[in-house]
């Protein structure tokens, strides 16, 4: 597999709570520069972006970020604003306290209408993994899947833990045919990027590829 093949899958990603402009810029530069999938960036930095570079750039950004608890009618908003601003993908976290309470009703039904929110967009679902039992992850692969969401996703990369290759493994068992996937929090070499990516992986969120390619 070539860097370059890996490159293709990685949503370059800049998250953290005290993120700059100057600095979404060099990731935005770096995510041109290198042919990533897209920029993954603060919604605040959207519409800056999408001045900033046009259709140079295809721009990811985070709603529900990192918690999940918002109201749905909060992350719908989210959404659109997002979509509005020139995002066109949108990763979305779920209500993991709806989870623990077994209430999957409720957390389908909100993926349902943030992807009546988001239709023509792309819509990842982060699950965050580090969160829940074996038996969460394989129903929250079926719950997924009856969304219409494009994407599973394993982390925010702010809940205590990543992607594993356990869990990529255990999501390729059970999504949809038309579910992709994508791992994120922990990827930190070249090597990480080519395991997931082999494991099935379509996408890949990190900031640690790029700076590894630039070393190289």
């Amino acid at each position: 597999m070539t860097i370059q093949e890996i490159l293709k899958k990685v949503d370059h990603t800049l998250l953290k709570q005290t993120s700059t402009w100057e600095q979404i810029k060099v990731v935005c530069d770096d995510a041109i520069r290198f042919n990533t999938a897209s920029v993954c960036i603060p919604p605040s930095f959207v519409a800056k972006a999408k001045r900033e570079y046009g259709e140079k750039l295809n721009i990811c950004t985070v709603i529900g970020f990192p918690n999940g608890y918002n109201t749905t009618a909060v992350k719908v908003f989210e959404a659109r604003q997002a979509i509005k601003d020139g995002a066109n993908e949108i990763d979305m976290v779920i209500n993991m306290g709806w989870v623990q309470e077994g209430d999957y009703d409720s957390v389908l039904e909100e993926i349902r209408q943030i992807r009546a929110a988001t239709e023509g967009k792309i819509l990842k679902v982060i699950v965050e993994t580090c969160f829940l039992m074996q038996e969460q992850k394989i129903k929250l692969c079926e719950i997924v899947t009856l969304s219409g969401a494009d994407f599973i996703k394993t982390s925010t990369g702010f809940g205590g833990g990543g992607a594993t290759r356990e869990d990529i493994e255990l999501f390729s068992r059970h999504i949809g045919k038309n579910v992709k996937m994508k791992a994120a929090g922990g990827i930190k070499s070249i090597q990480d990027a080519e395991d997931f990516i082999n494991l099935g992986c379509e996408r890949l969120g990190t900031s640690s590829i790029v700076k590894a390619v630039k070393e190289l």
